[in-house]
């Protein structure tokens, strides 16, 4: 009887093994078809791909949302249907599957069969030699988001427009009412309240141009002129003003080694950014403290130009430290956007920090802030650092000394704006030149291509006439090529005036000036065209 009953067993296990398999089979099938059907179904971008990036199977989704037949995509490499601007991004997301997951969607653009682009957020893994993707089509969240920035950009922009003209309106009532009074005490006969009247007006103009510079700053559009510059001779030259500024409270010290290395920037621009870091110290400790000026020499290594996002070089810092009332994460992460500020309606633009960032920016360098809440602040400029020699100041010194032009000398002034002419004419006479005036590059040009002696040419950027004055001072220097020539700009693109790399006998000096600026600019350029004229 044994036999029958291990017959009997065996025949029961091969039952179920049987009902097992066909159980399994069932089940993958019915797996299969689940799968099949998301795959089918799904509103995502699904694609498998060899390492090579070579595509080798897509969801019907990549026909509904890009045109794309399966046939069109499967067996080419995903790259050639990538945004060009977004290739090299996208290989580096793509070969960091290979390490781990892609869990954090990754963004980028892919070309329509019309040839248009769509965004998508893309996840991903690497399985068994395959990689696998989904792609979330977010084009219009990210055309919802713009929409969102330009309304909070326009938002800033009428908070700006607000805070300036408030504080425009300020300037121009202590400018016009100053005016006034002058006239009124000039026909009472009470000169001797004119100075102080001056010096008031004198105080909002600058002021004002201090305003608008702030502005060009922050827009990057400044005209920038950088000479070799010793940073720390100018923080200490600037020390007196500063304390005088900040007020006998709070003690100014300036800190720098003799041995600093010179940096090719703006020094007016500089020591403007330099007075508002300082003034913005002043405000943060109103309990009074300390402010520190330092000067330093920088190496940065490729790990360390990385963490300040600049270029890795040698670089020389200028840093200025309070001991107020510091800045929590929150607040330093947004001290550099325009607009942005801490002070009460009224009180500040926002345009401070951003000024600051823009003017370090276009100098080729970088700005950082470091705080502590309680501890205090320090923010630092990094400029790149000069190989070359600094020119010794007392050079410039001696140019208000040179005498009045004895021999004839004429300078061509070309502006629209009238009273700007009749200024430099009045300051170019005075000088003992000859003056001639032109309103537009027209008529400039056409006095540079007569036979008239010209020795120097001023002229505004922005011209009337049919070209700029960059424009027409090339095509005077054609006819005249040793013609000195000043431009002279309240806002203009550095790609006119060669973003601070003039040809030679070319410079540039920013509306508004100091009336005895201008006649030392003039002074020197004039000297200098005799100077070469007698080499020859």
């Amino acid at each position: 009887m044994l036999p029958i009953i291990e017959t009997s067993g065996q025949v029961f296990a091969e039952r179920k093994l049987r009902e097992l398999n066909e159980t399994l089979e069932q089940q993958v099938i019915t797996r299969t078809a689940e799968l099949d059907r998301a795959w089918q179904l799904s509103q995502e971008l699904l694609a498998v791909a060899s390492p090579k990036g070579v595509i080798e199977a897509v969801n019907p989704m990549w026909t509904a949302v890009l045109g794309w037949e399966r046939h069109e995509l499967v067996g080419q490499p995903f790259m050639d249907f990538t945004h060009p601007d977004d290739l090299e991004p996208t290989l580096d997301a793509f070969a960091s599957i290979f390490e781990r997951p892609l869990v954090t969607p990754y963004e980028n653009r892919y070309r329509h069969k019309d040839g248009s682009y769509r965004w998508f957020g893309w996840t991903g893994t690497f399985e068994n030699g395959k990689v696998y993707a989904s792609g979330r089509h977010i084009t219009v969240e990210r055309e919802q988001a713009e929409v969102l920035r330009q309304s909070q950009k326009m938002e800033a922009v009428g908070q700006l427009t607000g805070g300036l003209a408030h504080d425009f309106n300020n300037l121009l009532a202590g400018i016009s009412g100053s005016l006034e009074m002058m006239q009124t005490r000039i026909q009472q006969g009470r000169f001797n309240d004119v100075e102080r009247y001056m010096t008031v007006a004198q105080g909002a103009s600058k002021r004002a141009a201090a305003l608008t510079h702030r502005l060009l700053a922050f827009s990057r559009r400044q005209t920038l002129d950088p000479k070799p510059t010793d940073v720390t001779r100018l923080a200490m030259g600037m020390q007196e003003m500063i304390q005088r500024t900040v007020g006998p409270g709070i003690p100014v010290e300036v800190v720098g080694a003799t041995t600093t290395w010179p940096a090719l920037v703006d020094p007016p621009q500089l020591e403007n950014a330099l007075l508002n870091l300082c003034i913005n110290a002043r405000d943060a400790m109103p309990d009074g403290g300390s402010i520190t000026i330092e000067t330093a020499n920088k190496w940065m290594d490729e790990r360390a130009a990385r963490q300040h996002d600049i270029p890795e070089g040698q670089y020389l810092s200028l840093s200025v430290t309070d001991t107020g009332t510091g800045m929590p994460p929150e607040v330093i992460a947004r001290v550099f956007e325009p607009f942005f500020t801490t002070k009460p309606i009224g009180e500040g633009t926002g345009l401070g920090l951003s000024m600051i960032y823009g003017f370090a920016q276009q100098s080729e360098g970088q700005v950082r802030i470091y705080s502590e809440v309680g501890q205090g602040t320090t923010v630092c400029i990094y400029l790149p650092r000069h190989y070359g020699m600094v020119e010794d100041e007392t050079v410039a010194e001696r140019i208000a000394d040179l005498p009045r032009s004895k021999d004839g000398e004429t300078v061509l002034i070309v502006d629209d704006e009238p009273s700007v002419r009749m200024l430099i004419t009045d300051i170019v006479e005075d000088l003992g030149c000859a003056a001639i005036e032109a309103g537009d590059s027209a008529t400039g040009l056409k006095v540079l291509r007569s036979d008239v002696r010209i020795d120097l040419l001023v002229t505004d950027v922005g011209l009337p006439g049919g070209m700029n004055g960059r424009q027409m001072a090339d095509a005077a220097r054609v006819v005249r090529p040793d013609l000195k020539v000043l431009f002279i700009t309240g806002y203009a693109e550095n790609a006119v005036l060669g973003a601070g790399k003039l040809p030679l006998g070319m410079a540039v000096l920013t509306k508004p000036f100091a009336m005895d600026q201008m006649a030392a600019r003039i002074r020197s350029m004039i000297e200098g065209a005799k100077e070469q004229a007698r080499r020859a």
